[in-house]
């Protein structure tokens, strides 16, 4: 079981994982070894999430979350293949651990009669000064 929190465990047979060649750098290492990592979570079909936490972390997901609802993570930022995979599945956490809080709607407020004064006499000052720069005959007052 994969401890995300509290309340939220994963079992390990709900998190497939497929490696692969690694792109970018890294020599005759890349070309033979599989050492990135492609995890998949079925967000949809998890018995381990509760309907809440599903909801937020399918919105979370955005691009990597699939028609079907698998979120797909790849990590190949290390050279090897347990690191790629620790990798992984801390970036799945977290993101689990993104979607556990929620948040808290903002509400409203009104400016005060202070700062709607302070507001409309800078207005006033700022108009002040253009019309004293305009140079047009006339145009004071």
């Amino acid at each position: 079981m994969i401890r995300i929190n509290a309340q939220i465990e994963i079992d390990e047979r709900e998190i497939q994982e497929d490696f692969v060649r690694a792109s970018g750098p890294g020599g005759q290492n890349v070309n033979k070894v599989s050492t990135a990592v492609q995890l998949r979570f079925d967000v949809a079909h998890s018995p381990s999430l509760p309907e809440p936490v599903r909801a937020r972390l399918i919105a979370l997901a955005g691009r990597r979350l699939t028609l079907e609802g698998v979120l797909i993570l790849s990590a190949e930022r290390y050279r090897s293949q347990r690191r790629n995979r620790d990798d992984a599945l801390a970036r799945l956490i977290a993101l689990i651990n993104a979607a556990c809080e929620v948040a808290t709607p903002r509400r409203p407020t009104r400016p005060t009669l202070a700062s709607r004064k302070r507001r409309l006499e800078s207005k006033q000052r700022r108009g002040d000064t253009k019309k004293l720069r305009s140079g047009k005959p006339g145009s004071e007052g």
